[in-house]
């Protein structure tokens, strides 16, 4: 699912300023017509701008609910993600409200088209336009609160992975600077960031792998995994992302690094708690003595090159 189209979500007063523009500029193209009785031609114009500003309000009020997923029937991984870093209620809430500005100014508009029909005079045509469009204006100002919500749900959805729920998904997840990244780069087109150094990732770096009919999605998750409560934004995408998305951890161990095998080995227990099939590739192996390989693998049963994790991967996936 992907949220990056989700579409910048205005104050009010920007919508009403659209739509009043729209109908001021049909409304001086209308005076221009040559029609005799100024009192029907007062009804054309002011019906005009009506239909103009209900046609305008409705379409863009239209397009920020339809913009927005169904929040009802969301992936199990973007249904939780959306309760543990937004308000649930008040973004349902926002949308329900936008309807029913949407209904309203359908409402309004159809009984001033009708009320302009029957004037008798000029002027009269005027009074219900100004009549309408302050009315309108009070029923869309009304929900500037609710727009300000989703512009903030809308920020906050454009930072979630693209990640498909429905294609078979490797995790690969270990300490910061064990080689995850590089192996995603190897095991898939990505090019992930990779830096010399010690970090938390960004975001969730996410590769593909399409080998005849099988296509494998790779997700880069970031180092640790503490108490749910305690982790930061990615950290939670990347938990949520194992638990309901993963069919495979690739759990990734480094010899080389600061990080002791004892705690590499207690952070592999924790993610043995998501009963997920997990595989255990031991990185960095070009630098490693020998004898340390082989000790390790006397311990376990460690893939030791990406192209042997490759074909692993594969034959699990097509099982």
């Amino acid at each position: 699912m992907n949220f990056q189209d989700l579409k910048t979500v205005e104050k009010s007063q920007f919508y009403l300023d659209v739509a009043f523009k729209k109908a001021s500029k049909k409304a001086s193209v209308l005076k221009n017509k040559r029609i005799k009785d100024q009192v029907i031609k007062s009804r054309v114009i002011e019906q005009k701008r009506i239909q103009i500003v209900k046609d305008t309000l409705t379409s863009s009020l239209g397009r920020i609910i339809t913009g927005f997923p169904n929040f009802d029937n969301l992936p199990e991984f973007y249904d939780e993600l959306v309760k543990v870093t937004l308000d649930y209620e008040a973004i349902k809430k926002a949308l329900a409200s936008v309807n029913w500005a949407k209904n309203k100014t359908q409402e309004l508009s159809n009984a001033y088209l009708n009320k302009i029909r029957f004037v008798k005079e000029k002027e009269d045509a005027l009074n219900v336009r100004k009549q309408y469009y302050g009315r309108v204006s009070s029923v869309i100002a009304r929900i500037d609160s609710h727009l300000a919500t989703l512009e903030n749900a809308r920020k906050v959805m454009k930072s979630y992975p693209n990640i498909k729920t429905s294609v078979y998904t490797v995790a690969l997840a270990g300490f910061p600077n064990v080689g995850k990244s590089t192996l995603l780069s190897k095991l898939t087109t990505s090019k992930p960031e990779i830096k010399e150094y010690a970090f938390t990732t960004k975001k969730l770096n996410i590769g593909y792998l399409n080998q005849g009919d099988a296509k494998i999605q790779f997700v880069d998750t970031p180092g640790t995994l503490n108490r749910f409560d305690k982790m930061n934004a990615i950290e939670k995408q990347a938990f949520l992302a194992i638990k309901y998305v993963a069919d495979m951890i690739i759990y990734v161990l480094d010899l080389t690094e600061p990080f002791p095998l004892e705690d590499q080995e207690k952070l592999l227990e924790k993610l043995r708690a998501f009963d997920k099939e997990i595989i255990l590739y031991l990185s960095k192996t070009d630098i490693l003595d020998a004898k340390l390989i082989t000790k390790f693998k006397e311990k376990y049963a460690a893939v030791i090159s990406p192209a042997g994790l490759k074909d692993v991967i594969i034959k699990k996936a097509k099982d």
